[in-house]
């Protein structure tokens, strides 16, 4: 009888302390340490660069890029006269040898550091933070302009070493301001900003030198992920400047003097419009730009200054020419098989580019200028690559010059 009753207590007792109710500060004890329990862990990972990971709410990558440059250069005795035989010596220098920090913060906050030491300094190029939002990201910062579809595309994903003429002389670049950009699917991609010119440090000195620019891309065919596509892109920048201008450009090869120059010259504004257009199908890519600047003269007509390029290439083994539809560039290329020893050859492309600009208009006499370059690629990873151009710059009136370029990329 007393075992009996000694059992039935003790479930009793057991019952009532299940259901009793729980004190306050244990209850949060005790979903602290669930909480604790159930938090995620940081998780390293390599794609194509070093990336830490915490769910969807924490991510840091951080790497660089190196490229040497090799320069064989010659030219016609009159261009060496007009420039000066200096500028054409043969020579070696680092492109770029860039570090960078990124990530994002609480699932919605975007930040990246990325610093250039090639010159010998750390000069500034993306250094911004950025808003995500549903429409798009809201960017503040330096960074690149929306503006031309080579410019936008990495230098670590160009066809050729440089950019071609009429985009160094006229893409604004990097500078410092505020922009909205943001892509639908892989069919439309958008950005516009404000921005002050700014020096390599991100420093704007004058707030008369101000560039309001936009661009959309649309790709009516898009194809087996980017393998088939065509795209369109407009793009506009409006410059107002404290009474001076200047455009300018190199040939395609940095390790020389530009041999196209307006030299600085009273104006306060000018419109630069660029129309571009790209196409992938399987080994085979093109792509080619339009630009044109109106410049608002002080002194005298208007002047008007354009330029175009068109490039394209073919890969020699089974790889195709990527797309990255978010910011309607060009991107990194992956071989399909990496140079392994198990055979693997990695990815090999040829290609071939014309560029001109012309910098001459009334009484503005910048020269005219035309570029053929052609290009060999190898890829032997993703992270790899090394290249071989040569380059042949006719200087309209002036003579010819020649560069064969040859570079080694390492990125991470």
């Amino acid at each position: 009888m007393l075992n009996r009753l000694s059992t039935a207590a003790l479930a009793t007792l057991m019952l009532a302390a299940e259901f009793a109710p729980i004190h306050p500060a244990r209850a949060e004890d005790a979903q602290a340490e669930q909480a604790e329990a159930q938090e995620e862990e940081w998780e390293f990972t390599w794609s194509n660069g070093f990336k830490l990971e915490k769910g969807d709410s924490f991510e840091l990558k951080f790497g660089g890029r190196v490229q040497a440059d090799y320069t064989f250069a010659s030219a016609d005795d009159a261009v060496e006269i007009s420039y000066g035989a200096d500028e054409f010596q043969d020579g070696f220098e680092f492109r770029r040898a860039r570090l960078f920090m990124e990530g994002r913060i609480y699932d919605r906050i975007k930040f990246k550091a990325q610093y250039d030491f090639a010159g010998g300094d750390a000069n500034f190029r993306d250094v911004y933070v950025a808003l995500d939002q549903d429409f798009g990201e809201i960017r503040f910062g330096h960074y690149k302009e929306y503006f031309s579809l080579e410019e936008l595309t990495s230098s670590k994903y160009l066809a050729f070493l440089e950019r071609s003429l009429p985009v160094l002389a006229f893409s604004p670049s990097y500078n410092s301001g505020v922009g909205v950009h943001g892509s639908r699917g892989d069919r439309l991609n958008w950005g516009i900003g404000a921005f002050y010119d700014a020096d390599d440090f991100g420093v704007s000195g004058d707030e008369d030198d101000r560039n309001i620019t936009g661009r959309v891309g649309f790709r009516p065919i898009y194809e087996d992920q980017g393998k088939r596509l065509l795209h369109l892109g407009l793009a506009v920048n409006h410059r107002d400047r404290d009474n001076s201008i200047r455009f300018r450009a190199r040939p395609e090869a940095h390790l020389t003097t530009r041999l196209v120059d307006t030299g600085t010259f009273a104006a306060d504004s000018a419109l630069i419009v660029g129309a571009e257009v790209a196409g992938v199908h399987d080994r085979f890519w093109f792509a080619g730009e339009y630009i044109q600047a109106d410049v608002d003269s002080l002194v005298g007509a208007n002047p008007t200054f354009d330029g175009a390029y068109v490039q394209a290439g073919y890969f020699l083994t089974d790889d195709h020419r990527r797309f990255k539809s978010s910011s309607g560039g060009f991107d990194r290329q992956k071989p399909k098989r990496n140079w392994d020893r198990s055979g693997g050859r990695g990815a090999w492309e040829v290609a071939i580019r014309f560029s001109t600009v012309d910098l001459a208009d009334g009484r503005i006499n910048g020269l005219e200028q035309d570029d053929v370059t052609l290009g060999l690629n190898w890829y032997p990873n993703p992270a790899t690559r090394f290249m071989l151009n040569f380059v042949t710059a006719d200087v309209k009136g002036v003579g010819d010059a020649n560069f064969v370029l040859a570079r080694w990329q390492v990125d991470f």
